[in-house]
């Protein structure tokens, strides 16, 4: 079974993090937990790629990304909340971390069903991951001090999910249309959302090292 190369990303993404668990040992919760979420991708992405496989293209893996991709975003909601200091915001990403659950089982249940992927909720999942991370940045802007960027974690998570889920929007929001379209058009569409997960996870790579010191 050929493994697409973007999960060797997600498995080196892994290792790093929990790399810098026991070197740095930070402080922050969401950093604490971001290792064990991409162990838990390493999984789901395996598995969707073994249904794939021996179903021959049939598989149903909406039946693992709607409760992944929800669980997804609710982590990134709980991480950016930590890393935004304004409390009212706090609490408006605490009402998103509760109200999107609620918003998937809605549209299971009464609009997109069960049996096919929750593109709704997903598209609504990026807009708001795209809608946080900008206010994420609108409070560096205001910073009183400087800060060097290269190394603060929140910086290179924040820039990997704006690209991500900006540029996916489009293409997971249409995805229950696009099972129609000529065969080269998939495998570029296929080859696109490779290449935003290599981004993705290697600036996950980037947030989990970038404190470390190399000693020489």
């Amino acid at each position: 079974m050929k493994i697409p190369f973007d999960i060797y990303i997600i498995l080196f993404s892994a290792l790093a993090g929990f790399y810098s668990l026991y070197r740095k040992r930070p402080r922050e919760i969401y950093l604490k937990i971001f290792p064990f979420l991409l162990v838990l991708t390493l999984l789901v992405e395996l598995t969707a790629v073994w249904m794939v496989k021996t179903e021959k293209m049939h598989a149903p893996t909406y039946y693992l990304y709607n409760p992944f991709t929800t669980l997804e975003f609710i982590f990134y909601f709980f991480s950016i909340r930590e890393i935004i200091k304004k409390k009212t915001a706090k609490n408006i990403l605490l009402g998103l971390m509760l109200a999107f659950p609620l918003a998937v089982m809605i549209n299971m249940f009464f609009f997109q069903g069960m049996h096919k992927f929750n593109s709704f909720t997903y598209s609504i999942g990026c807009l708001l991951i795209v809608g946080c991370c900008i206010y994420y940045f609108y409070e560096l802007f205001l910073m009183p001090h400087s800060v060097n960027l290269l190394r603060q974690p929140p910086f290179w998570i924040c820039t990997a999910l704006i690209f991500f889920y900006a540029f996916t929007y489009p293409i997971y929001g249409l995805s229950n249309l696009m099972s129609g379209l000529p065969k080269h058009l998939l495998i570029l569409i296929g080859s696109i959302l490779e290449s935003l997960n290599i981004l993705l996870y290697s600036f996950f790579s980037i947030a989990f090292l970038c404190r470390l010191r190399i000693q020489k």
